[in-house]
């Protein structure tokens, strides 16, 4: 029949199911009233592969019929040129969420990282990516989300912001990869500014930081400092150390592949100290033991920020905050700067800085050259101790000329 608003709202509901009335005018076109009196305006339409489809414009009551029958003309223009309402509705309902590609990202790509790496990405997704985008489609996330997420954090913490944005970058390129959407809304994001940081214990930390440690009420926590000192070892390394590692005998530590930042095999010698060091925990360990440091069940000791803060308090280590309208004592310097502590004992020694970079795992020189500076007063004291010698005052001494006439 031909339609009307007010044939429309007086059709006969069906006692059960439903009933479509066609209208004249378009084609497939028409109402269907429900056994609950629900009155909507649908389609009904045959792709260009031959499937049968039935598309629901929308309600009688949102949709006056002049307006309905409009759509439903322009939706058979789209349908003749190969287009398939239905469908792409069908794949917007089952289009992958942000939630789905970060719990794909964390089966996929982070089971490959560190453990270290794996919990702080962990740690970011789940305080600032899921709160933010989890509902949101992949495929509709645009820069502006992204740079809007980078700007709210980067109120309180500009790093952490910028570290968010590396890691929605990389799962958006995974994204791409895996055809879940063309291209990458992370991209092109303004990082905030970042100085690096170059923070060393000085001698009298380094002596306060030591007897702090002998006081320390958990030992395995201060051996793990003591050990990170001693080798320069990244914290995870260090960790994680397995006694198959150590040949306490030759004085040696293989690090195999899996556990370092540049996934290759690392060897490195052990001064005396550290042979010492290892020798007594390997004797008070028990003959099966795994790890060096052993935590919970069978894995590793993991956490050690509270053992770390409490030896820097000790140590007179810290810096006061003002939080609220209380000072706060904190460490004014990261359990990672005992890498760089080290490497500057090294420097300050006068080792070169491809002996430096070999004894701390880098694999590009560039990485080492932070230390560069630290040579200086070794260097100084070599060069005063020579112009002293060519310069001497004292009786006696006699200047001789260069050959050359200089």
């Amino acid at each position: 029949m031909k339609l009307s608003d007010a044939i429309i709202k007086a059709l006969p509901t069906p006692a059960s199911g439903n009933k479509i009335t066609y209208d004249d005018d378009v084609k497939g076109f028409g109402v269907r009233v429900t056994a609950a009196g629900a009155r909507a305006f649908i389609l009904n339409y045959r792709t260009k592969s031959g499937l049968e489809r039935r598309y629901t414009i929308g309600s009688s009551t949102d949709w006056k019929y002049t307006a309905a029958r409009e759509e439903a003309k322009n939706l058979k223009k789209q349908i003749d040129v190969g287009s398939d309402p239905m469908g792409q509705v069908a794949a917007s309902r089952e289009a992958k969420t942000v939630a789905d590609l970060c719990d794909r990202f964390e089966k996929d790509h982070l089971t490959k990282k560190r453990d270290s790496t794996a919990r702080d990405y962990k740690a970011l997704i789940k305080n600032h990516v899921l709160p933010a985008l989890k509902n949101k489609k992949v495929v509709e996330v645009e820069f502006t989300d992204i740079d809007n997420l980078h700007r709210k954090i980067s109120k309180t913490a500009p790093y952490l912001a910028n570290r968010t944005v590396a890691v929605l970058s990389k799962m958006f390129g995974l994204a791409i990869k895996w055809r879940w959407r063309i291209d990458n809304p992370a991209k092109g994001i303004e990082r905030n500014d970042e100085q690096k940081r170059h923070r060393y214990l000085s001698p009298a930390e380094l002596l306060k930081l030591t007897e702090a440690l002998t006081t320390l009420e958990d030992q395995q926590a201060a051996n793990i400092f003591r050990l990170l000192l001693l080798t320069g070892a990244r914290r995870g390394e260090v960790q994680a150390a397995k006694w198959d590692q150590f040949d306490l005998t030759a004085g040696v530590w293989t690090k195999p592949g899996a556990t370092t930042k540049q996934k290759t095999m690392h060897r490195v010698p052990l001064s005396a100290p550290a042979r010492l060091l290892l020798t007594e925990l390997r004797e008070k360990a028990k003959d099966d033991a795994v790890y060096v440091f052993p935590g919970r069940g069978a894995d590793h000791r993991v956490e050690i920020k509270g053992e770390w803060r409490e030896v820097c308090l000790a140590a007179g280590i810290v810096t006061a905050e003002t939080v609220g309208e209380k000072i706060v004592l904190k460490p004014s310097a990261r359990i990672h700067d005992l890498r760089h502590t080290y490497a500057s004992v090294l420097a300050s020694a006068g080792l070169s800085l491809p002996i430096i970079g070999a004894l701390l795992g880098h694999s590009q020189p560039a990485t080492t050259a932070r230390y560069s500076h630290l040579m200086d007063d070794p260097l100084r004291q070599a060069t005063e101790r020579a112009g002293s010698i060519v310069m001497a005052k004292d009786k006696g001494a006699e200047v001789m000329p260069l050959k050359g006439g200089a």
